[in-house]
């Protein structure tokens, strides 16, 4: 039986626009912010670990009580849509002070950057847990909501990618404005362009959804009563969503692939002339000039892998049960990183890893997509269970899982930078700039592994709680039947 459609089409291009300006602003961090700490800024490495760790710790009791607040209050422009506005200067201001680069001593530049970054996850997440849950309110349409979503995390995929062209092209521009061997200007002038214009740009987007999206699904607040489960209680008796949170955390080695690949462009390939009698200038040059090449790779693998599987999400989730989805796809992710990292070890050859890198980064865009409908589908079990829907609460648990995974993605890179004994002062400074060939081949492959066979293991791991989740097939029909009826008998309203 075909259910009644409510999001009119400029609708949902608000929605998804949003996200794509809130991608850029989201990929500017995760993407770059561990390479600018420790090879632009040159913060000790045990510092940057620390700092990771402990705020993402923060963020798990920071990103629940979002979920609360937002749950638990509703103003008379909505429950979800202000936050939108809230949150918008903000973040956009703390972002471009990541990147600032002061001119401190370490301490008080460490102590400047722990206060920044902490400061930036809090805002997100009053950005972020908000905006994810509007699907949820703006349509009562399971389907519906799924499309929502996936075209939404698509274009915040492609939006990710906008801080990609932009470190290839000011790559390409920069050396020959600025006029300067000393690379650790050059990368920190490229850095704060970066966040400007990603700033300008995808603030704007992003802001510009709060004025073209309606919440329809109105869920009236209810004070909690002295006896009934908490909010948190329901979300950790609500066995679906800790398989699929588990299933995230599980996956965290994913985020490798786009955080690990320009540390991986630094140490681990080389792309051009023979560095052997350039001046220090043209050396200098022609690394730089490397760096952008291999990230570079990187990025069309992920466009043509992560982004081709994000567009494809909308039918595969209408055709197949997100399970299977998520089974296949992750162990072929597996597979293929087997094969990159065996031609790694016997060739250290980028191009031949090229096909098998691509195949790796397929379940990143699926898991993108597919994880926040299957929250969206886990809230409907909880509603049908409880008679409560914590939709917000529901989105900071992918919020979280996120952030987590993004933690120890780039705590696993600093770790490797430890375990390995690179020295990023060596091997950035303004007296001597090394490429990746001055490095042992073991130091190179170990780097390679943070973008091969580390994040297939991660993903073979994932997949595992897969086979323990139930809303599928006739199980998600029946649930979407009875959860529509009690909602007619519950008097729940829904906004044209």
């Amino acid at each position: 039986m075909k259910q009644e459609t409510y999001i009119k089409k400029k609708e949902r291009w608000a929605f998804s626009i949003g996200a794509l300006g809130q991608g850029m602003i989201y990929a500017m961090m995760s993407s770059y912010i561990s390479d600018y700490y420790l090879n632009v800024l040159q913060l000790t490495p045990m510092f940057v670990l620390l700092l990771m760790l402990l705020a993402r710790v923060w963020d798990a009791i920071n990103d629940p009580l979002m979920g609360m607040i937002v749950d638990r209050h509703t103003t008379k422009r909505g429950k979800m849509r202000p936050y939108i506005i809230y949150a918008a200067i903000p973040i956009g201001i703390l972002t471009v002070l990541m990147y600032l680069s002061p001119n401190l001593d370490k301490t008080s530049l460490m102590i400047y950057s722990a206060i920044v970054y902490v400061a930036w996850g809090m805002i997100y997440t009053m950005a972020d847990v908000p905006f994810w849950s509007l699907p949820n309110v703006m349509t009562p349409n399971a389907e519906e909501r799924s499309s929502t979503i996936s075209f939404g995390r698509t274009l915040n995929g492609v939006g990710s990618a906008v801080p990609e062209v932009l470190f290839l092209v000011i790559g390409l521009i920069l050396p020959n404005i600025l006029g300067t061997s000393d690379g650790l200007e050059y990368n920190k002038l490229k850095y704060l362009i970066m966040s400007i214009f990603t700033v300008v740009i995808g603030i704007l987007l992003y802001a510009r959804s709060y004025f073209h999206i309606k919440e329809r699904v109105v869920i009236p607040d209810v004070k909690p009563v002295k006896g009934e489960p908490s909010r948190l209680s329901r979300i950790f008796k609500c066995k679906p969503l800790m398989l699929v949170i588990l299933m995230g955390i599980l996956s965290s080695g994913r985020y490798m692939v786009q955080a690990a690949a320009v540390h991986v462009a630094r140490y681990a390939f080389y792309i051009g002339k023979p560095l052997e009698g350039m001046s220090d200038e043209a050396r200098v040059a022609a690394i730089e000039a490397s760096v952008s090449s291999v990230k570079t790779i990187f990025q069309v693998c992920a466009i043509v892998g992560m982004f081709g599987a994000m567009l494809v999400m909308p039918i595969l989730m209408k055709k197949f049960d997100y399970k299977k989805i998520v089974i296949t796809t992750c162990i072929a992710g597996f597979v293929a990183s087997i094969f990159t990292t065996l031609i790694g070890w016997f060739t250290m050859n980028l191009y031949i890893c090229i096909p098998f890198i691509l195949i790796s980064c397929i379940p990143l865009g699926v898991l993108n997509v597919i994880t926040y409908a299957m929250i969206g589908d886990c809230l409907d079990y909880m509603e049908l269970k409880t008679g409560f829907r914590d939709n917000a609460l529901g989105s900071a648990c992918q919020g979280f899982v996120n952030k987590l995974g993004n933690a120890l993605a780039t705590s696993g890179i600093v770790l490797m930078y430890m375990f390995i004994g690179i020295d990023p002062e060596k091997m950035l400074s303004s007296e001597v700039i090394m490429a990746a060939t001055d490095l042992a081949m073991n130091q190179r492959f170990a780097m390679f592994s943070l973008v091969s066979i580390i994040p297939g293991i991660s993903l073979l791991l994932c997949a595992i709680p897969m086979f323990f989740y139930k809303i599928s097939g006739k199980n998600k029909e029946r649930m979407e039947a009875e959860l529509a009826q009690q909602r007619k008998v519950r008097g729940i309203e829904i906004n044209e």
